[in-house]
């Protein structure tokens, strides 16, 4: 179909679909690099991702089977090469990078795995040297988690034999890399912890490359190292490789047959101490012997003959009861001086006697009282009868009995005591000595005077 004919008109997704299939055709394997950013990983598993670099970027999916195969995680500003090939995203009409593989720039994939791992480890506490256990210095059984085929466990084998030849060693077979080998090696740990009989657990194989050695920097291997109740050694590869497992176990030995070596110690070299300890006891003991036997003869020297000493004790004996009874004579003639003193004291301030006086004082305030209240009431009586003297001469009923009265108005109650608060025809109430009389003002007289 010629799109660019005359009146061609295209949907928007049918526009799309043709893009997508020229872009997916002419960009089918492409290496691109650039720098990470707006790094997102959703719970479906898949993972989206800007890569861009100072003139252009470019969206980026990598798809859950594809992000499930890599050994690091992307993080924003990671430098890194992707694998992948053009599509178009038709419901935003954006062309995209559809990721297969991706490796950091600069450095490989599993190297930043590594210390991603070991960051994000260390971070947690799992390599704190306070976590980690000594190892028994004389185990009765070794747990051995390696191989059943490869070199390592063969010179573990000899070394403990030449070492140790009783010491009993269980083998668990387990492989040592590729898929699935960390499962195989962490469950090893576990079920090792579940035979009470094990004291110690070797874990390790022979050296190779870091992708060899892979199975060792596994989570799965850390943690399972991690928990382990009995004491862990470590010995993976050569002496000049690390592992995440050589950081979580409680001892790092550099390699397998340095491990059976610090795993126990020879028989000669347990000969030779034992041998060294037995001429330190001999010795010691034999100075403590000397010892004790001179002074075994001070001792028996100092003691004389028992008469003579029984008789020091009768005469000490005899001293010391004449003290005794000297000193009780002595406490008695105290005690009794003492007694004398407090009973004339006792008598001198017998209650009886305090009592009686007492007693005789209070008599003596309660008359007094009585007095003085008499007194108090008859001048009371006297002052009474002045006021009330007073009173009745001051009384206006004194006045009213001469002859006189009062006038107040009928209305309010007002007392009049002069014509200019009357008006003709006003109604007065007259209070007389007795009783009392109503009137009207039938006429007023001003007095002049």
């Amino acid at each position: 179909m010629d799109i660019f004919a005359e009146k061609t008109i295209l949907t928007v997704s049918r526009l799309t679909a043709l893009l997508r299939g020229v872009l997916e055709e002419n960009f089918e394997q492409l290496w691109v690099q650039g720098e990470l950013s707006n790094v997102s990983y959703p719970s479906s598993g898949h993972c989206y991702f800007t890569i861009k670099d100072a003139g252009a970027q470019l969206r980026c999916v990598m798809f859950k089977s594809a992000a499930r195969n890599l050994k690091f995680r992307m993080n924003d500003g990671m430098a890194l090469i992707v694998r992948g090939r053009i599509s178009v995203y038709d419901q935003r009409g954006e062309y995209q990078l559809i990721c297969e593989y991706a490796e950091p720039a600069g450095v490989g994939a599993l190297q930043v795995a590594f210390e991603q791992l070991k960051n994000k480890l260390s971070g947690e506490g799992l390599f704190d040297e306070s976590h980690k256990v000594p190892v028994p210095r004389f185990p009765r059984k070794i747990g051995v988690v390696t191989s059943p085929t490869g070199a390592a466990i063969q010179d573990i084998l000899t070394v403990l034999k030449r070492r140790f030849a009783s010491l009993e060693i269980l083998l668990y077979p387990v492989r040592v890399q590729g898929e699935g080998a960390a499962r195989e090696i962490a469950r090893a740990v576990d079920e090792l912890n579940q035979l009470a009989e094990v004291d110690v657990i070797l874990v390790g194989r022979g050296g190779g490359s870091l992708e060899d050695l892979w199975a060792f920097n596994e989570e799965v291997v850390a943690r399972a190292v991690y928990h382990s109740r009995i004491p862990v050694i470590s010995a993976v590869g050569h002496e000049t490789d690390w592992t995440i497992c050589d950081f979580v176990a409680d001892l790092r030995a550099p390699t397998p047959s340095a491990a059976a070596e610090l795993v126990i110690a020879s028989v000669e070299e347990l000969r030779n101490q034992l041998e060294s300890l037995s001429h330190r006891l001999r010795r010691t003991m034999g100075g403590l012997l000397a010892l004790s036997a001179h002074r075994l003869e001070g001792l028996r020297r100092a003691i004389h003959d028992p008469r003579t000493m029984l008789g020091h004790l009768a005469q000490r004996l005899d001293d010391l009861t004449g003290r005794l009874e000297s000193g009780l004579r002595m406490a008695c003639l105290q005690r009794r001086d003492r007694f004398e003193r407090l009973h004339a004291s006792l008598q001198h301030n017998d209650p009886s006697r305090k009592a009686a006086l007492l007693k005789q004082h209070v008599a003596f305030l309660s008359e007094r009282s009585e007095h003085l209240l008499k007194q108090r009431i008859e001048l009371f009586r006297q002052r009474f009868g002045d006021h009330t003297a007073r009173l009745e001469v001051l009384s206006p009923l004194k006045t009213l009995a001469r002859g006189y009265a009062i006038a107040s108005h009928h209305a309010g109650g007002t007392v009049v005591t002069d014509t200019s608060q009357l008006e003709i025809g006003d109604l007065l109430s007259l209070t007389l000595y007795r009783g009392g009389a109503t009137c009207r003002i039938e006429s007023l007289e001003t007095n002049k005077t």
